[in-house]
């Protein structure tokens, strides 16, 4: 989500004349590398997910303090899921006074007019918006490729998950017009993009306005999310539809459906867990059980047989035993995921479970740790292995970012694959093509082929 809000606020720019901008000014042996050196306006676009971005961030701050001491004429803006927090917002200002501009997520729309006021009156703009009721459409977008691309379908999240501070920075559930949607990628796939990903913190609870709906009861009769995948599924030029993230509580049997009828639904889906104890589930407040998480899979796989399955989990949460975590590895046990985003709970200041009193020790949360994440890479790896001499269809994403002689691509599971080119099409231009690769060896986070 914060990708594509960055290529909205990078369109934002060009449409007001910037360019990106490309370090030009040389550093002495051994100094820190700094590619904001001379760029007129810099901004830092922030996520507040995970502690270590936070102080990541205080980090950046820093480092770009002597930037603006150099040239003070150079705009600094930060935006993102942490300034939605107070408290972040007066530590800025009370640390960071140099910072010219404040915006949250609610508020992108507003950059290009706080930017203009501060070129003209060079007064300091903070502007953060609590919450949004409305949706911006027709922003301007730099997308960063031109075979892919992030859509947006709805902003927001109601679920309230006791260790996730997202809801309340990115505010209340609200989904875009199915047509809005539509049209968009419409017109993505006539530029030539062939792969989209809906975005959404909860897909899932997708409820479009038809047109000529007028409320949200009307909307909940007309588009949920399955519709909308059967809606975009006939767009002339669209290859390939992905989706993140799905909630299990609101995984419906209307949707596995569609992951049989519909001919460019991908056979991959995230589906996060979090934790395989159902009592860790419940303080959590995830509204579904290991055993109906079990089913859910059982029930994807039946529809269809070799989708790739991947998850989120947290270990260390408040209050997690040895039997709760216990849980947790029978569940990678029996799903075997294809990967895993893997966390170290740590609290979130303003959410419920930052205020529990049993707390897991530090020790304790990384030797969990580091045992299911050993787990998760040998069923990852034991996984990849099966595909060997295989041919898949890769849609190629450009040349290898570890060995510019190789190629690289995604099959339509999401697996990541370097190869070479061989003939005729060692010589054209790949990127942006569906190819077939055969698959000649495996490693745990990716093929060669």
């Amino acid at each position: 989500m914060n990708e594509r809000d960055s290529e909205t606020i990078a369109g934002m720019l060009e449409s007001l004349g910037y360019e990106t901008f490309e370090e030009t000014v040389s550093t002495a042996p051994g100094s820190p590398r700094r590619p904001w050196r001379g760029a007129d306006v810099i901004v830092i676009n922030t996520c507040s997910v995970r502690e270590n971005a936070d102080n990541r961030f205080f980090g950046l701050l820093g480092s770009i303090k002597h930037e603006k001491e150099a040239r003070p004429e150079t705009i600094v803006a930060v935006c993102g899921c942490m300034m939605q927090q107070q408290h972040i917002v007066d530590r800025v200002k009370e640390k960071y006074g140099w910072v010219d501009i404040v915006f949250g997520t609610n508020n992108i729309h507003e950059f290009p007019r706080l930017l203009e006021n501060m070129r003209r009156e060079r007064i300091k703009r903070y502007n953060v918006l609590p919450d949004a009721e409305t949706i911006i459409e027709d922003l301007p977008v730099k997308r960063q490729h031109d075979h892919k691309a992030f859509v947006n379908i709805m902003f927001g999240c109601d679920n309230f998950c006791t260790y996730c501070i997202v809801p309340y920075t990115r505010g209340r559930e609200r989904s875009r017009a199915p047509s809005a949607i539509r049209n968009e990628i419409i017109g993505l796939c006539a530029a030539g993009t062939k792969e989209i990903t809906l975005l959404g913190q909860n897909v899932n609870s997708y409820r479009g306005m038809t047109d000529g709906a007028s409320s949200l009861k009307d909307a909940q009769t007309g588009v949920d999310f399955a519709d909308l995948i059967t809606l975009l599924d006939d767009i002339e030029g669209l290859e390939r539809i992905r989706f993140m993230t799905s909630h299990p509580k609101d995984f419906s049997d209307k949707l596995i459906r569609v992951f049989s009828e519909s001919c460019h639904l991908c056979p991959a889906v995230h589906l996060p867990i979090q934790s395989g104890s159902s009592r860790v589930l419940g303080l959590m407040n995830r509204g579904y059980t290991k055993d109906a998480y079990l089913s859910l899979v059982s029930k994807l796989r039946d529809v269809r047989p070799g989708i790739a399955v991947t998850t989120d989990l947290i270990v260390g949460f408040p209050g997690e035993t040895a039997d709760d975590f216990a849980e947790t590895m029978d569940v990678i046990e029996r799903v075997r995921f294809d990967s895993a985003f893997t966390f170290i709970y740590s609290p979130r200041r303003g959410t419920p479970a930052a205020e529990y009193e049993d707390q897991v020790p530090e020790d304790v949360k990384h030797e969990r740790f580091n045992r299911m994440v050993e787990r998760l890479n040998e069923i990852t790896f034991e996984k990849n292995r099966e595909h060997i001499g295989r041919v898949e269809k890769i849609l190629v994403e450009g040349m290898s970012k570890t060995d510019h002689a190789l190629y690289s691509g995604r099959t339509p599971e999401g697996k990541l694959v370097n190869f070479t080119a061989v003939g005729a099409s060692a010589a054209d231009g790949l990127t942006g093509r569906i190819v077939d690769v055969l698959l000649t060896d495996a490693g745990t986070f990716s093929f060669i082929g």
